[in-house]
């Protein structure tokens, strides 16, 4: 899934309005970055080939059993099926993002999210603020996840349930067609969320952080 292609000019424009309005009343600085996925889930791919094996056999050994057909050659019908559906599973987990997502699993997949916006928000120096109220706003499109990182001074007023609510609002919004205006609504519910916690905007406050969607083509 490739990431330019996934934001229309129009998304990038309404996505930057939004981050600016949403800082005019805050001194939260957000920090919108997409990336295509979070791991290549190699493991996956390798089960999926070992799985494929599996099941070649098997039907190998039902055409057997049901009319004791072992082909011309015994050596070639014993190796190809498993080497033919080796290769078949390898390419479909390779091609196929919920046969991929299936076979690295829930855990390993939440890891891997979890693990790559950690790295963004290092990478974006997310927490290069005066007050440290940098907020990032993580999209990892072949997994269809999404992840609200606050720094110290953002999560000390603001529940892990509230973030919640902003990425459900998100991933509901990228289901339906509408990335673009998803995340421009959840930016700015995070802008008014971070001002009814008080984390309002001081006078001598300056746009420390790019207002841009950041994007990153793993």
């Amino acid at each position: 899934m490739h990431v330019e292609k996934f934001f229309s000019p129009a998304d990038l424009k309404e996505i930057e309005t939004a981050v600016r309005e949403a800082e005019a009343t805050t001194a939260g600085e957000i920090v919108p970055f997409v990336v295509s996925h979070s791991d290549h889930y190699e493991v996956a791919v390798w089960k999926g080939a070992v799985l494929g094996a599996f099941l070649a056999v098997v039907a190998a050994a039902a055409v057997y059993y049901a009319g004791g057909y072992w082909g011309g050659f015994l050596m070639a019908w014993i190796l190809l099926p498993s080497l033919a559906g080796g290769a078949a599973g390898f390419t479909a987990t390779a091609l196929i993002r919920p046969l991929k997502l299936w076979l690295a699993g829930p855990a390993a997949v939440d890891h891997h999210v979890r693990q790559r916006a950690v790295a963004a928000f290092l990478e974006n120096e997310v927490f290069r603020t005066r007050e440290r109220t940098g907020i990032l706003i993580f999209l990892s499109l072949l997994e269809r996840r999404v992840i609200v990182l606050g720094d110290s001074g953002i999560s000390a007023r603001v529940e892990q349930r509230e973030w919640d609510a902003v990425v459900a609002g998100i991933v509901e919004g990228i289901r339906s067609g509408q990335p673009g205006r998803a995340l421009a609504a959840g930016i700015r519910r995070c802008g008014e969320l971070l001002t009814r916690r008080g984390v309002a905007a001081r006078p001598d406050d300056t746009d420390e952080l790019p207002d841009q969607l950041r994007m990153r083509e793993e």
